[in-house]
């Protein structure tokens, strides 16, 4: 599924199911990860679906699919990276639940799978700023990174 980008991490989640449901824990202060709280922001993405890329100077993003099946794709552009210029590839489905950890500076996006949309949780190090917004965007086509998005 494509090289461990350096410094993102994957913490798989466990359901604690009953007769009423499942309970499960998302991001704890204990975990380390989180350097501060900014906001979440949830999302609804249509099947087939390409929202990329974007990556931020100051933001960490955690992504956590709560429902549909989501590829994710994460580029180092972090020129001083020992994974400079690597991709890499997770399948982030809610019955493999995990979070994403994507630290400031990668390039990251996603594509959603199968028929069903995809309601996607962003947590972030850092509040939006809608007249200073910490966001870049890069064509999700573009030949510098050359993911081919057809593979899923």
């Amino acid at each position: 599924m494509g090289s461990d980008i350096s410094g993102v991490v994957v913490k798989k989640l466990v359901k604690h199911p009953d007769e009423r449901g499942y309970f499960m824990e998302i991001l704890r202060d204990d975990d380390n990860l989180l350097s501060k709280f900014g906001q979440t922001a949830v999302s609804l993405t249509y099947p087939g679906v390409i929202k990329a890329f974007h990556w931020h100077k100051m933001q960490d993003d955690f992504f956590f699919v709560a429902c549909g099946d989501a590829m994710v794709v994460l580029y180092d552009r972090r020129k001083g990276s020992s994974t400079y210029g690597k991709t890499q590839v997770i399948l982030a489905c809610e019955n493999e639940p995990m979070l994403i950890f994507i630290p400031k500076e990668i390039a990251h996006g996603y594509k959603v799978l199968g028929n069903k949309p995809v309601l996607m949780f962003y947590h972030m190090t850092e509040s939006y700023d809608a007249k200073n917004p910490d966001e870049e965007r890069i064509d999700p086509y573009d030949k510098g990174i050359g993911f081919d998005w057809s593979r899923a």
